[in-house]
């Protein structure tokens, strides 16, 4: 029985007590399981439906779990029985929003992709911008304290609530290479912009040294779809991939700019004016290991293969 079932979620509180009086597991159309454990009031049946609830979210597979607490605190032998039996807290995943036209759209492009190999995937430059706040913060550290000691000197990491300001950034990746960090000063990233400071100087480079098969990637974003940008990868003879709108899951830089976020918060810098972050940026770009960047590119094989298995929805990249 996959976890999150109603008869495995039911075996684990089998022999709790009196205390946990009702039960109660429903699973919606959408793999959704809503376990519901209300304590018997004696005074007020009434008062016990709204007062606790767990809320047990489990996926089509049965392999992401996460769960959560609503309104009031379940008594320790729930979460006990959960722990058990293999579930606990996690934060819910982040992912784009996606529509019906996305999810079709996302599944008509992997499938025209299926029977690309590895050394097709090679050929493609993939691209895209990141935004990096003054006051990074990758997220991902924790820590280990006792109960009680959460305003300890030692367990408190400050960090400003508003950030000053930020860098955009862009970058390229592909087999073997990849290109410089560019760093858009004075403004926002526009298609003139974009001809002048990353197709001309960049992406004309890569496809001199690649040759025909040079495929470049580009995501959807407005400044990247002029009639001036198209008119420019025309005449340099660029062949650009068509992207399906929503699937930055797809695109193997993303993973990239998560790993150049961790090096670059573990430097531990002083936020002080916007050439610490700069000199950062950069230094952390070039430190990252290429093979880092080749299994990325890599992966578009299994990506691809995963977002038909799971009809143009989220894959777990």
């Amino acid at each position: 029985m996959l976890p999150g079932s109603s008869t495995s979620l039911t075996a684990l509180f089998h022999g709790c007590g009196s205390h946990l009086k009702l039960l109660e597991c429903v699973v919606d159309g959408t793999g959704e399981v809503v376990l519901e454990v209300r304590r018997l009031q004696k005074t007020d049946i009434s008062s016990y439906i709204s007062k606790n609830e767990l809320v047990h979210h489990s996926s089509a597979g049965g392999k992401s779990v996460s769960c959560c607490l609503r309104k009031a605190d379940l008594p320790k032998t729930v979460a006990r029985r959960l722990r058990g039996g293999g579930l606990y807290a996690r934060r819910p995943v982040v992912c784009v929003p996606l529509t019906r036209q996305h999810r079709t759209a996302c599944l008509q492009w992997c499938r025209e992709h299926h029977n690309w190999t590895e050394q097709d995937w090679a050929c493609v430059l993939f691209s895209d911008e990141s935004r990096f706040s003054l006051s990074s913060d990758c997220r991902r550290q924790l820590i280990w304290r006792e109960s009680g000691t959460a305003y300890r000197p030692q367990n408190i990491q400050e960090k400003d609530r508003y950030t000053t300001c930020s860098i955009m950034v862009w970058a390229g990746i592909m087999i073997n290479d990849r290109t410089r960090l560019h760093v858009v000063v004075n403004g926002t990233m526009t298609g003139q912009r974009y001809i002048e400071e990353v197709l001309l100087p960049h992406v004309r480079l890569f496809l001199g040294a690649v040759g025909d098969k040079f495929v470049f990637m580009d995501d959807n974003a407005i400044c990247h779809r002029t009639l001036a940008i198209q008119d420019c990868l025309d005449s340099e003879g660029i062949q650009r991939l068509e992207w399906p709108a929503h699937s930055p899951d797809l695109n193997p830089i993303e993973n990239v700019w998560d790993a150049l976020r961790r090096q670059v918060a573990g430097r531990n810098y002083p936020p002080t004016n916007k050439n610490t972050p700069i000199r950062a940026l950069t230094e952390e770009w070039d430190k990252l290991p290429q093979q880092l960047l080749d299994n990325v590119v890599q992966s578009m094989v299994r990506r691809v293969e995963c977002c038909i298995t799971l009809h143009g929805g989220h894959i777990p990249y």
